[in-house]
């Protein structure tokens, strides 16, 4: 049987400094709790994610021909990812991401060095035969690769793929224009609330969320421990998050992100596919670094049975239908 979901993106290492009790300063020192090298980046979370929940993956990158570039492979290779579309460079370094995390949030410091050189043209064709989804992330720190993104959508759809996009956020906060393009192509779009908010340039999530639902088919954002909104078919709904003992929030929306589209493969509607990303999501969060926490289909499924009342909608709420604010 040949991969079922098909990831483009980025490939890094994750330093992972976790247990801080208090946000870092320039000038001043804090302690950690814990530090490890974890596997790293959005895109490979998500494809470690989706694996680990039954799924076959292809997964087309680039690292350094170095101990990191070795790190990542190695990772991959141990949750059943075929490494053979991972391109090395013998020019750049593999990716690196200084990941400070304390048990509410954590902030990024990264350089880039592979990760912005990837080319469409380095992508071997046909890319999409055989596969029933693509992922796409980290739109804005892939710049050899962000002029083609639509042409890898419009490809991938040409194929009968459906396609998520979670673009993560602008380093520079410029967001631009072009990302709207993308957001009218693809069938689902993860955004956090900062993100959403940014994007927009709205103060409040309900007018954020009102625009963006306009801009793609489904919308989806992810709020962490309070849940998750979804949006579709003029429809909008809240599906509350789970309360566990959270170690490290590293990587968790992207983990949300695999269960949902588990979910979607599997024909679930939307208030299911929220519930799967939350439960999946918040069970990552007890393992250190991105992945170590990310659990099997059948430990994701007693959770929620455990977890959740029978009547799946009586656990959803309908999101607040507020006009949005007047478009500049």
């Amino acid at each position: 049987m040949g991969a079922e979901i098909i990831v483009i993106g980025e490939l890094n290492v994750d330093l992972v400094a976790s247990g801080l009790h208090s946000e870092p300063k320039l000038g001043k020192e804090i302690l950690a709790a814990d530090f490890r090298i974890a596997l790293g980046s959005a895109s490979a979370i998500f494809a470690c994610g989706a694996a680990r929940l039954g799924h076959a993956i292809t997964f087309i990158s680039k690292v350094g021909v170095d101990d990191f570039g070795r790190f990542c492979l190695n990772a991959l290779q141990q949750v059943d990812i075929s490494t053979a579309n991972v391109l090395q460079s013998q020019e750049s370094t593999t990716g690196v991401t200084i990941v400070l995390s304390t048990r509410e949030d954590r902030a990024l410091v990264t350089c880039l060095g592979a990760i912005a050189e990837l080319r469409y043209s380095e992508i071997q064709a046909p890319l999409f035969q055989g596969h029933r989804h693509l992922h796409l992330t980290s739109y804005f720190l892939q710049h050899a690769l962000r002029p083609d993104f639509l042409a890898i959508i419009r490809q991938a759809k040409q194929n009968g793929l459906t396609v998520s996009f979670d673009p993560n956020s602008d380093p520079s906060q410029a967001w631009g224009n072009d990302i709207w393009r993308i957001f009218a192509e693809v069938d689902i779009v993860f955004l956090n609330e900062v993100e959403a908010l940014a994007i927009t340039q709205r103060a409040k999530l309900p007018d954020a969320v009102n625009i963006l639902e306009k801009a793609t088919v489904c919308l989806v954002v992810k709020l962490g421990s309070k849940g998750a909104i979804g949006a579709q078919n003029g429809e909008k709904i809240l599906v509350p998050g789970f309360k566990v003992q959270a170690i490290d929030t590293t990587g968790a929306g992207d983990t949300f992100a695999a269960g949902f589209v588990h979910g979607r493969l599997l024909g679930r509607g939307m208030a299911e596919c929220l519930l799967l990303g939350n439960a999946a999501g918040a069970l990552s969060t007890r393992g250190p670094g991105g992945t170590a926490g990310q659990v099997d289909q059948a430990t994701l499924d007693k959770f929620v049975r455990e977890n959740v009342p029978a009547d799946l909608q009586s656990f959803a709420t309908q999101w607040p239908s507020l006009e949005s604010e007047p478009e500049p």
